[in-house]
């Protein structure tokens, strides 16, 4: 792996599984999770515990990653990219507060070579296919088709 020189700015747990030549910048937070061989990390990302990162991605900085989320080899996702793993969120439930016992995961999967603009939000439990492409700033609540483009609010298909 190779890191910034503010390696000491990093945050990686020790059971992350990190693959050949990773790059990995500042103020990153890691753990539980896996990264495949040369992909790059930008600054100031987070990835959850049992989230997947395939081979040759970019993750660019300031993008969050929580857990159920597995992104396939050589998928690019942009600036402030944000992804969710929970339909109905909530602090609390019948007035304590809530634990990982009080929900279940939902699982989001962003197939091989699929691109996703910056500022994109990805609502939990989509697929988004093989080589499709989200414009940035798009909200997607369901499944985007494998070479497909869609942009917007909620997110539409696109020629």
């Amino acid at each position: 792996m190779s890191q910034s020189p503010a390696a000491n700015y990093l945050r990686i747990a020790p059971d992350v599984k990190l693959g050949r030549d990773v790059s990995v910048h500042c103020f990153v937070n890691l753990y539980g999770c896996s990264i495949g061989d040369e992909s790059r990390v930008g600054a100031f990302v987070e990835i959850q515990k049992n989230a997947t990162i395939g081979k040759r991605c970019k993750i660019s900085s300031h993008t969050f990653i929580c857990e159920g989320v597995t992104i396939e080899d050589e998928v690019f996702i942009g600036h402030g990219v944000m992804f969710t793993n929970d339909r109905r969120p909530r602090a609390t439930i019948e007035g304590r507060a809530q634990t990982e016992a009080d929900w279940a995961v939902v699982e989001t999967r962003v197939c091989r070579g699929a691109s996703i603009g910056s500022g994109a939000v990805i609502l939990c439990g989509v697929t988004i296919g093989e080589n499709a492409l989200v414009g940035a700033g798009a909200v997607v609540t369901r499944d985007v088709p494998a070479g497909q483009t869609v942009a917007g609010v909620p997110a539409r298909l696109h020629s």
